[in-house]
């Protein structure tokens, strides 16, 4: 039997199973995993790297009211300096039902966001107050009470609800400690650090989004610490709860990170129930375009804000020790870097940003999704001049071995070789999912999205017909 549930790569549904308080965890188990087509073309109807390939997960959503899964990519393979429209991915994949294993990875609808008849683009924003276009997106959720998709976004930091079709409905509003600036003149700067002394980091907003089951709170977490509160050396980020009705948020919470160093952040944040999530944690080494690769790191937590202080107004550099409590933290539930595929020489992959709650399984447990952002698999110069990137991953570094060509074609490469052998040893970065199972019991006080009240009509109207038709036969 297979479930055929679609694909949202949103943050929010990335709650990995353990039903423990988070001083003890369980681990989840690895079933399987899929290494996608670095190549891959999305239903956008581009046909080249720049406005068709597609980007994998960014971060993934299962929609259980719907039974669809959605999946992000960011900014685009420019590095945020090209104009590219900016999108999320519905897909089907196949699951097993009672094994959980995963297969059929298939994109059945393209959304591009837009407003106003404009797409909202990755170019990084100009230095200024405003962020115009810009949009970074970085997690997804779908709203339980309207099915409008929440997405976050990296270059303010913002949270940006859009209807199914991709239209901007409204921007929550970002807290004022959270907005990059210069703390002496107050002057907003979302084009870069320089000049910036507080606020969030450049590249490092909002990364991971949930929605709480009921829909009435959204929570985005930093990818890492801001400037005025250690910047590259700080350990402690922000989580940030926001009233889904109001679009204000509502509370602020510390969280500890593993460590500062080697790129430590936070890539995606999933509801288990209205107070506790999973958080996927990682560092920048790893098999990816451009990283080192050296003890990769990769790790779900379980973290619950039940008793964390509200830090809105308390400055996590400066503050007491002591003088407020952190969210509190498991010991890792998974290690996504423990089981490797073939397809990368068992290598782990360098970016793990993506992560799900998947459907209910027949004996009860709970499928975990987990991706990877393969970044294209493009790099770039200088100058700008974009490259694909083919590597060998049966290498001990496949990167330092790899071979950079003009985008869209397999010949006039640099690298050890000046064209991509046809042997098929030479491939684009794929974009990598892995498949977990966890007991009902260790996933503990989940609690699935309350549908929207047109689903509820539709239900009780599908119940009421069956109820008058059951009469009539009987009469």
């Amino acid at each position: 039997m297979k479930l055929r549930p679609f694909f949202t790569l949103s943050l929010a549904s990335l709650s990995l199973g353990l039903g423990l308080a988070p001083s003890a965890a369980s681990a989840a188990s690895f079933v399987n995993g899929l290494a996608l087509s670095g190549d891959l073309l999305d239903l956008s109807g581009g046909t080249s790297v720049n406005n068709g390939r597609a980007g994998y997960f960014s971060d993934i959503y299962y929609d259980r009211n719907r039974n669809e899964w959605w999946g992000l990519s960011d900014r685009g393979p420019g590095g945020g300096t090209l104009d590219y429209a900016t999108r999320a991915q519905r897909f089907t994949l196949d699951v097993d039902a009672n094994t959980g294993a995963i297969s059929n990875f298939k994109i059945v609808q393209t959304v591009v966001f837009g407003s106003g008849g404009n797409a909202l683009n990755g170019i990084a924003p100009n230095p200024g107050s405003t962020l115009g276009l810009a949009h970074d997106p970085e997690g997804i959720v779908v709203l339980p009470k309207t099915g409008n998709l929440l997405v976050s976004d990296e270059y303010g930091p913002s949270v940006r609800e859009f209807t199914r079709s991709g239209e901007l409905v409204r921007t929550y509003t970002t807290p004022a400690n959270l907005i990059p600036r210069n703390a002496g003149t107050g002057t907003p700067n979302f084009a870069g650090d320089t000049g910036n002394t507080a606020g969030k980091r450049t590249n490092r907003g909002f990364e991971g989004l949930a929605v709480s089951p009921d829909g009435n709170y959204a929570y985005a977490v930093l990818q890492s610490a801001m400037l005025d509160e250690g910047g590259g050396s700080g350990s402690i980020n922000r989580i940030v709860k926001f009233d889904t009705s109001t679009g204000l948020a509502v509370g602020q919470y510390a969280y500890a990170m593993k460590r500062s160093s080697q790129g430590q952040g936070v890539s995606a944040l999933v509801a288990i129930n209205d107070h506790e999530f999973f958080v996927l944690e990682r560092n920048n080494r790893g098999v990816g375009i451009g990283a080192e690769l050296a003890t990769a790191d990769k790790e779900v937590y379980r973290i619950d804000l039940t008793g964390a202080t509200d830090v809105t107004g308390i400055n996590l550099a400066t503050a007491a020790a002591g003088s407020y409590t952190k969210v509190s933290k498991s010991a890792p539930v998974i290690d996504l870097d423990a089981n490797t595929l073939a397809q990368l020489g068992g290598k782990s992959p360098e970016k793990w940003e993506g992560l799900a709650i998947g459907p209910k399984l027949n004996n009860g447990s709970y499928l975990i999704l987990a991706g990877t952002d393969n970044d294209y698999s493009v790099t770039q110069n200088g100058t700008g001049t974009q490259f694909d990137v083919y590597l060998r991953f049966t290498d001990a570094d496949p990167y330092a071995g790899s071979i950079q060509c003009p985008l869209g074609q397999t010949t006039g490469c640099t690298g050890p070789l000046s064209s991509v052998p046809g042997d098929g040893s030479y491939r684009l970065l794929p974009g990598v999912l892995h498949a977990y199972t966890v007991t009902a019991a260790e996933l503990g006080a989940f609690q699935a999205p309350v549908p929207e009240p047109t689903t509820w009509g539709l239900m009780g109207a599908g119940l009421l017909g069956m109820a008058a038709y059951r009469r009539r036969r009987h009469a």
